[in-house]
Formats: structure tokens, sequence, C-alpha cells
């Protein structure tokens, strides 16, 4: 019997027994759509998560932190350390960061801001609002590029109310078009007498190069910073305290500044995620501490696949279901067709044709089923991509994602399924005996 003969032959008694084919398919269309949009379920998470994470800082880069950097004893970053940072395998930048606390002053409302220093590679990753510039180079006045949510920091400066955290309101403030005082933080001195003195830092108005992209309500890691060209920012410390100690900057035993800039901070970037971890400990091993979105990421990732496999099993019950549904519609078959199959048997049909013919008939409705799980799951993760991403916070992402191979493994697997469930079936229509078929009533 040829293979055509018997995909003809499969067809056309499924067709005969038309209500109890379209049941079986059901279960299986049930079921398969229960496995891909779970699964789909899982992926969109995953992916929105990802996102999430990397709209808030690159997962490339390492965060390197120094809380020594007051001590004498400690291990403190400088310039050179860059350089050793930079010679590490994989690494494609360095990127120190230059902190000074600043006061922000516009009328009657005041904020504590970080003011913070960056090279002109790590300037230009950051998202601009429109009509903002990057802060040039080496200027005299260092040009601002302040975070999208500075504006909610701004208190009353006589009461210290804030209205943006009290009553939901920002402060009546301008950044861009109204005059914005900054002053670093005040110079302590003492007197011939022993007395600690406060010397107020003057107060500047710096160009204002723009704000970075949102608003206050979107967070990434850039809102609540206001940066300018590392080099710039270290001139006008340096014309600022004039020789004295500049505040944040350590000293030594007599307290005396040294003539190097040294950092809390600073960002390593790495040019591959497979290489974070072994760039991290290198780093570690140097004596500072360090911080990256991977370490945050692969716990989050072991968690989604436990979801995942969660998910994909609720589904899992609902195909097993449908494989007994198509188990039992197998065996029901063999028993209306006991005569057919003797008939079969009696004129030389091989066994391997009839185990061939019953297998092909489970496969189909696996396939058929399938199909129309994978249609009907597409319209489910349609829907859920409409509803749930505002629901849960992810903004426009898609919380449902059926990639081809998921929708391709999902047409096997259904198909593959149906075959296993016909086996036993169509190993039971070749043990029958032709004689004993022939005169079953």
């Amino acid at each position: 019997m040829r293979f055509s003969d018997i995909i003809a032959m499969s067809a056309g008694n499924l067709w005969k027994r038309k209500v109890r084919t379209i049941l079986t398919v059901l279960g299986v269309m049930i079921g398969t759509a229960s496995i891909v949009v779970m699964l789909s379920l899982g992926i969109g998470l995953k992916s929105a998560m990802l996102g999430e994470i990397q709209s808030q800082g690159s997962m490339l880069d390492i965060t390197v932190n120094n809380y020594n950097y007051y001590s004498d004893n400690g291990v403190q970053m400088t310039d050179q350390t860059m350089e050793d940072f930079m010679a590490i395998d994989h690494v494609t930048e360095v990127t120190p960061m230059l902190t000074a606390w600043v006061t922000l002053e516009q009328g009657k409302y005041a904020a504590s801001e970080r003011l913070i220093g960056v090279s002109q590679e790590y300037l230009s990753r950051i998202p601009l609002a429109e009509g903002a510039t990057y802060p040039a180079p080496n200027t005299s006045k260092p040009e601002l590029l302040i975070g999208n949510g500075v504006i909610s920091d701004f208190y009353v400066a006589s009461t210290y109310e804030y209205p943006y955290y009290e009553d939901g309101e920002l402060a009546d403030v301008d950044l861009l078009n109204r005059t914005l005082f900054v002053q670093f933080e005040s110079q302590w001195i003492t007197d011939a007498e022993g007395n600690m003195i406060e010397q107020p830092a003057r107060k500047n108005i710096f160009p204002i190069a723009g704000l970075v992209e949102g608003t206050v309500e979107d967070y990434n890691s850039y809102s609540y910073g206001i940066y300018t060209d590392i080099d710039s920012l270290k001139k006008l410390l340096q014309d600022t305290y004039r020789g004295q100690a500049i505040p944040g900057q350590p000293t030594d035993h007599s307290g005396n500044p040294y003539r190097y800039f040294c950092y809390e901070e600073a960002v390593v970037s790495v040019d591959d995620m497979d290489n974070v971890e072994d760039v991290r400990t290198a780093i570690s091993e140097m004596g500072f501490d360090t911080y990256s979105e991977m370490e945050w990421i692969e716990s989050a990732q072991q968690e989604m696949l436990i979801v995942e496999a969660v998910l994909g099993g609720i589904g899992m019950i609902s195909l097993f279901v449908a494989a007994i549904g198509i188990a039992n519609t197998m065996m029901m078959s063999i028993y209306e067709r006991t005569k057919e199959i003797g008939v079969m048997k009696v004129l030389g049909c091989a066994l391997g044709n009839i185990r061939a013919m019953f297998l092909t008939e489970a496969a189909f409705i696996g396939f058929i089923g399938g199909v129309i799980g994978l249609l009907i799951s597409f319209l489910l993760s349609f829907i859920c991509n409409l509803v749930l991403p505002n629901l849960m916070g992810y903004g426009d992402a898609n919380i449902s994602i059926i990639p081809v191979w998921l929708a391709f493994v999902a047409i096997v697997f259904s198909t593959v399924i149906g075959m296993l469930a016909g086996f036993f079936p169509a190993q039971r229509a070749t043990k029958l005996s032709p004689l004993a078929a022939i005169r079953n009533e």
C-alpha cells in the first residue's frame, strides 16, 4: 500500500466520523493554545523585564564603588586606576565619576543634588529631551544636563516642605528659562582660637544644556543626577576652593589635599554580557566593590524560568487530557472497524500499513488541533498585549510573545502527542485475529 493511499484512507475515515473527530481536535486545540499562551506570557514577561532594566542602564556596565574613599589605608581610585581598569581584557570603556554636592536655588525653592562630572563618551549615552544638547568639553563654566526627575526634589527653603512629595504638585521652578543659582558645599576653616567657621562657597550661574529625556514620572538611571563634563568640573572645583581641601576629596593626615583627584565611583563597560562576570571579579580582586545589572538579571531569569515551567506545566495538563481523548477516539475507531481490519489482513495488507493508517489518523488529529490552537494563541496573545501591559506597569511592551520557534514546536509537539496517543490503539489493531475480526458483529 502506497503512503498516499494511507493518507487518503486516514482522512476519509476521520471525515466519516466528523463529530467525534471535531470533539477530539477541540481537546488538542485547547491544550496547544494553553501551552503556547502560557509560554508566550513567560517569554514576554522576561523580555519586558529585560527591556525595563536596559532602559534604566546598560547591562554591559559595571559600577565600581570605593567605600574606603576617605581612608588613608583604603585603596583610592585615581586616573591611574582608570588605566588599570582599561587594561583588563574585554573592557571597552572606563568612565570615572567625579561627584560634588550642590544646592540649586530659584526663587523660594531649593534642592540638594549631585553634580556628576563624566567623560564625553558617557554623556553621549544619556537620552536627551527635545532641544537639549550635551555639555561641551573643557569650558570655563560647566554646562549642565539636568535629570528629568530633579525638579521633584525642590522644596520651600524656608519651611522645607516638598510640594511634589506632599501635595503631588511640582514646585514652581523653570530649570531652562529662569535663572538657576548653583552653590557648592561650604568650606569649614579653623580660626586662631581653634573654632570651626563655615565659609560658604559663592553662588554660580551655569549654562543649562537641557534636560534628560522623560517626564518626572519616567525613571531611568540618569533621572536624579546633574551631569557635566568631568574636565570642566575639575577646573571649576580647583578654582572655587583655590588650594584648599575640596569637599568630598580625601586629605592626608595633616588635612592637606592631594594634588590629584580621587573618585568614589566609576563605570566600566564590557564588550559582551558573557564577559561581565569575569571583569567584575578582576575588579573586585583589586579591592573595589562592584555592582552589575547582570547580577540581578541572572537571579530574575532563574525566577522567570520557574514561572515559565509552571505556566507550561499548566498547559501540559490540558494537552495530556487531549491525548487521552485521542487514544479513546482511536480505540473506539478500532472497535467499530474490526471487520474492516480483518478483511485487510485476509487480503494480505501488511501489519505495518495497518499500524501506519491508525498512526496517521492520530497524527492528523494532533496536527489539525495544533494548527487551530496556534491560531487561537495568536489571537489571545494579541488581546493580552492590548490589556495587560498597562495593568502591569510595562507601558507599551508586549507581555505575550510567540517566537517562530515556539509556533513550529507547538505544531510538531501536538502532532507527536497525537501519534504517541494513537500508538497503543494502532498496535492493538495489528494484533487482531483476521478470522475473529471477520466474524465480529
